[in-house]
């Protein structure tokens, strides 16, 4: 999937990976806080645009299941990242599933009814 939102559009990944992008304005207090809606410019919807964009491509490529584990997710990063831990898992999964098959490998041995 990453590749993919690449090919696209690298922002869309970036999107995707580090959050949706919004617009935002400073006060007189130089203080940073999101614009409403009807304050948009042409680049901001364009920013907009490209947050539902990054949103549509995860969404279009998912299963019903899949779907029905994301639906309540509000934008591009939380969707990859529940997406994420239900394939892959935790870091903790994931290093109990390392552990688990490096033991394998050093328990591995040949049974006595198997031929050479």
């Amino acid at each position: 999937m990453e590749y993919f939102l690449i090919t696209k559009h690298y922002e869309l990944w970036t999107i995707v990976n580090q959050g949706p992008l919004i617009p935002t304005k400073q006060n007189a207090q130089s203080e940073i806080f999101p614009k409403d809606p009807f304050e948009f410019v042409a680049a901001d919807f364009r920013m907009m645009e490209k947050n539902a964009k990054a949103k549509k491509i995860l969404i279009c490529g998912l299963s019903p299941d899949e779907y029905n584990r994301i639906f309540v997710c509000s934008n591009m990063k939380q969707i990859w990242d529940a997406l994420q831990t239900a394939h892959e898992g935790t870091n903790q999964v994931k290093r109990s599933r390392i552990e688990l098959l490096m033991r394998n490998y050093e328990l591995f041995s040949m049974k006595e009814s198997e031929p050479i």
